[in-house]
């Protein structure tokens, strides 16, 4: 007041978008260093700690209901918004700061960015997403349930919706394994997926014939089902997928033609995903987190073993490593027919191997004769590789790893099958 400096009573601040730029493929570290803020958290931090005098606003989703209290109150703000804004002040700094120590400890020494932490993972593990939206509900309607964002603009969290009703939790869990899915393959693909397990999944020389194979494997679990396709969707796809009632269609874009076929399914929710490779996998746990590498394992020609004194023919071979592809993707433990391309049947979630055998031949619509099989873990005993044979599956794809090994090669020898052993286990829980 001495110099004619009138007190501050508000202070406004948007801090430097570090997420978005860390976000970006490529980005350096000198892009990543000038894109800290300094002085915004110090503001808002002072502003914060003086509560009680200032209002601080860091984001302008709060302008406009702040806007019109100080409109219906002569231009004061009461104390009870200015708290309500200090404690959004400094879980904003406080997530501002997690941000970037999560994402320099990815940066090496040179300089370079990488998805993973430099060594090993954090001793201490900084998590901050910000809320999205309130969900209806959760997994049921007595649980609550919200979206959050990690802050990159991409993947599942930030897809943008296009038509239909309002994402629900379990829409999101299965958008999420049947994106996952759909990334595996460079050919155009259809997955289905119920419940997280894929119900269906095919792949075409067009992605309206990827979807009609991918129905074909199970056309009465397809219903409302959440669809995963890696192609944008156009009219031919859009015009067999409206035939049926579908929860979900997730794809990287859909055309003008498509749009106009879904559009008098008004409840058909469809979602623009950009992609983004996901790198940690984070599971709660009564009083803590467990933290791993997300499962982005390709197959190479150095991890494949015959093991079996029938060498897998062109075809089978071709078709085992599609099984492998989407086995990855079935609830433990799983076992999957297939042939040419396309899913024939889905043993999922079972507590003993050789029953998800027997319930993957069962749930079969196409004939078995002459598919493939895949195991996402080894056979502890040879009664799995019969049951496969007696389906009528002719070779199998799987880690190996039994102490019971020899047992099973010398079971698939006797039922004339080959086998491949990739050593590399693919359990899902």
């Amino acid at each position: 007041a001495e110099h004619g400096i009138q007190p501050i009573d508000m202070v406004v601040v948007n801090l430097y978008a570090f997420e978005k730029t860390a976000a970006k493929p490529g980005v350096h570290l000198e892009e990543l260093i000038e894109n800290i803020d300094i002085g915004g958290p110090s503001m808002i931090r002072s502003a914060a700690k003086n509560f009680n005098d200032v209002a601080v606003v860091t984001s302008p989703s709060d302008y406009d209901a702040l806007a019109e209290e100080m409109s219906n109150s002569g231009g004061a703000v009461s104390s009870e918004t200015k708290w309500r804004l200090a404690q959004k002040a400094f879980a904003t700094t406080a997530a501002y700061d997690s941000a970037i120590s999560s994402t320099l400890e990815r940066v090496s020494a040179n300089g370079s960015f990488g998805l993973k932490p430099v060594e090993g993972f954090p001793e201490k593990l900084r998590i901050s997403f910000t809320k999205l939206t309130d969900l209806r509900y959760g997994e049921n309607p007595h649980q609550k349930a919200a979206m959050y964002s990690d802050g990159s603009g991409t993947g599942v969290a930030n897809a943008r919706q296009v038509q239909g009703k309002e994402l629900s939790y379990n829409n999101i869990v299965d958008l999420q394994a049947a994106w996952e899915l759909a990334q595996e393959f460079e050919e155009p693909v259809c997955a289905i997926i119920k419940h997280t397990n894929p119900s269906g999944t095919a792949t075409g020389k067009t992605l309206a014939e990827a979807y009609k194979r991918a129905l074909e494997c199970d056309p009465v679990s397809a219903f409302g089902g959440v669809i995963g396709v890696n192609r944008p969707v156009d009219a031919a796809a859009a015009e067999e997928m409206a035939k049926l009632f579908l929860e979900v269609i997730a794809a990287p874009s859909f055309e003008k033609g498509a749009l106009e076929k879904f559009a008098a399914k008004k409840n058909l929710r469809l979602v623009e995903i950009t992609n983004s490779p996901q790198d940690w996998v984070l599971k709660n746990v009564s009083g803590g987190m467990l933290v791993q590498d997300a499962d982005l394992h390709q197959l190479s020609g150095a991890d494949i073993k015959v093991v079996t004194k029938r060498q897998p023919t062109p075809e089978e071979k071709r078709a085992l490593l599609f099984a492998w592809k989407v086995c990855k993707h079935v609830k433990s433990n799983a076992i999957l027919y297939s042939r040419d391309g396309q899913t024939v049947g889905v043993g999922a979630g079972q507590m003993s191997r050789v029953d998800s055998c027997r319930i993957g031949a069962e749930k079969a619509v196409l004939p078995l004769k002459g598919t493939v099989a895949a195991s996402d873990a080894f056979f502890p005993f040879p009664d799995g590789v019969e049951e496969i044979a007696k389906a009528g599956a002719t070779a199998i794809i799987q880690p190996g790893g039994s102490v019971r090994d020899q047992e099973v090669i010398e079971a698939a020898d006797r039922l004339g099958l080959a086998m491949i052993f990739t050593g590399v286990r693919h359990f899902r829980h």
